[in-house]
């Protein structure tokens, strides 16, 4: 981690984190929007790529405030396993 955090910059990390947040966040949003009005829909697999790529705040928050697939067990249990996941990975290769 601490390699990680060297080669590419504490503000560099944090701007991607929120970058992918947003983007989580975003994606909720519009998917839902498409929802309601019958058009192409986000793929589930996308969302849960987000997640998993840093973007687990963003989605979960998301998922909530647009009531976005709040009644899929796999969403509702996979999105914050996902970012407990990454949690402990990080505080991991943190002490590490």
């Amino acid at each position: 981690m601490k390699e990680l955090i060297q080669q590419y910059g504490m503000k560099n990390i944090v701007l991607y984190l929120l970058i992918i947040n947003l983007v989580g966040f975003a994606i909720m949003g519009i998917d839902k929007w498409k929802a309601k009005n019958n058009q192409w829909r986000i793929p589930e697999k996308t969302l849960f790529l987000v997640t998993a790529l840093g973007g687990g705040f963003g989605t979960i928050v998301g998922m909530y405030t647009f009531r976005h697939k709040t009644k899929k067990i796999e969403f509702t249990v996979g999105l914050p396993a996902i970012l407990i996941l990454e949690i402990i990975l990080v505080i991991y290769l943190i002490v590490k």
